[in-house]
């Protein structure tokens, strides 16, 4: 007869008409997320053996469940390599779903699939590259290839999208993370990015034509227009004076015209900024410093200071210092009384745990005499970059902003809120360990 139709009551329907009747309800594949472990196909290097983790899938209509990890051995290597395919293979004649490999040929690509219509049907889960003379199989060996079941609106890797996919048929690529469908031939992006380089027929040059703009629809114009530079004539000049007393003003020596040879000196001052052509800087010479004369020489490092040898210190009261941008010395008080405006600051101790303790060479200096200076070598410490990706708080910046050092003198006040969140654990730890009280 022409026309066939099932399955009705009392009425004998055949396994081929079954399995018509399910492809075209689903398509053939893993029944599982896209990101599952299900039927995945792992390598670890234990001979020449793959893993296949448990899964449920449909291919053609019928259904294989396997609930545990199967270890499938792979065909011995060749003297060249090649790609082998593990797949699901339906074989309707056998009544049963395998987990088999489909052998490559050496020197080759992936070998193709077996996919008839009435008889073996073969779904790919990994191809696996078989190097030449190898005795084992790694994980980088192993390339996963599955598909996955679902309604026509599916998702797939560009290795793994349908290969026969119908008209119209949509997904998602997680390869390209765009949705594409099937357009009779190929796979098109559902909504292309459009760049200036893909619009076609565009102009190489756009005339604009005459037209006006009032002053108030004019943005980012300047308040006023510094004039450019020009010249008038003496005679253009109005209102100017007969003659000009002179201002308090400079002249450099070699702009004075009939300077003598020499003038005797008389007892007279400067102010310093009526001095032309000072120094920027002055090298010091031997001279005193209070009782301390500097020509002694010998100096001691206590506590990370430099201070002069035999230094008699006075006092009860030792204090912390700074330096200011000037060098200038201040006293770190910590008093409320010296302070205002208090409020607690939120530390997060997972930025205080992502410092990192690096260890670094000082670049060379040049001192004040043109002395070469080799920096000192294998110091540990922060890099203020780094810490100010995590931990602005402690990051010291110079006048024009820029990063220069790290307050070493914060860290353990940073390290506070990481300590309170491990006790904090522990208490947790503790009553859970101690479990529910009577």
């Amino acid at each position: 007869m022409a026309i066939t139709s099932y399955p009705f009551d009392g009425q004998a329907a055949s396994e081929s008409q079954y399995s018509y009747l399910f492809r075209e309800l689903q398509d053939s594949g893993v029944a599982a997320s896209a990101d599952s472990t299900a039927f995945r196909v792992t390598a670890d290097s234990t001979g020449m053996n793959v893993k296949v983790a448990p899964g449920f899938a449909l291919v053609r209509g019928h259904a294989i469940l396997s609930t545990a990890v199967e270890t499938i051995t792979m065909p011995a290597a060749d003297a060249a390599s090649r790609v082998d395919r593990v797949v699901l293979r339906l074989d309707p004649a056998a009544n049963e779903i395998t987990i088999s490999v489909v052998k490559g040929t050496p020197g080759s690509g992936t070998p193709a699939l077996t996919q008839t219509d009435t008889g073996v049907y073969e779904i790919p889960l990994a191809t696996v590259a078989v190097f030449a003379s190898g005795t084992t199989i790694a994980a980088a060996q192993v390339m996963d290839a599955r598909q996955y079941v679902g309604t026509h609106v599916g998702a797939w890797t560009a290795l793994t999208r349908p290969a026969t996919p119908r008209l119209g048929t949509l997904g998602l690529n997680r390869t390209s993370g765009t949705w594409e469908y099937w357009s009779g031939s190929a796979w098109t992006t559902l909504a292309p990015a459009v760049t200036w380089g893909t619009i076609i027929e565009k102009p190489a040059v756009f005339t604009p034509a005459p037209h006006g703009h009032s002053w108030s629809e004019i943005s980012d114009k300047p308040g006023n227009y510094p004039p450019a530079s020009h010249a008038h004539s003496w005679d253009q000049i109005q209102g100017k004076p007969n003659d000009f007393p002179a201002t308090w003003h400079q002249h450099w020596w070699d702009q004075l015209l009939g300077v003598p040879g020499q003038f005797p000196p008389t007892d007279h001052a400067h102010w310093w900024d009526q001095i032309l052509g000072r120094p920027g800087q002055f090298p010091p010479t031997d001279h005193w410093h209070g009782q301390y004369l500097e020509s002694w020489g010998t100096i001691n490092r206590a506590n990370g200071s430099d201070r002069p040898h035999s230094y008699g210190p006075t006092g009860s009261t030792w204090y912390a210092v700074w330096v200011d941008g000037n060098h200038n010395f201040c006293r770190n008080t910590s008093s409320i009384r010296f302070k205002e405006n208090v409020r607690d600051i939120e530390i997060d101790p997972a930025n205080v745990l992502a410092l990192r303790p690096r260890i670094y060479d000082r670049k060379p200096t040049v001192n004040d005499e043109g002395k070469h200076i080799e920096g000192r070598r294998d110091e540990v410490g922060l890099i203020a970059e780094e810490v100010d990706a995590t931990l602005p708080e402690i990051v010291v910046r110079d006048e024009e902003g820029r990063i220069d050092s790290v307050r070493y003198d914060l860290l353990g006040l940073a390290l506070l809120p990481v300590v309170q969140d491990q006790e904090r654990r522990i208490r947790e730890l503790e009553k859970r360990l101690e479990g529910p009280t009577a």
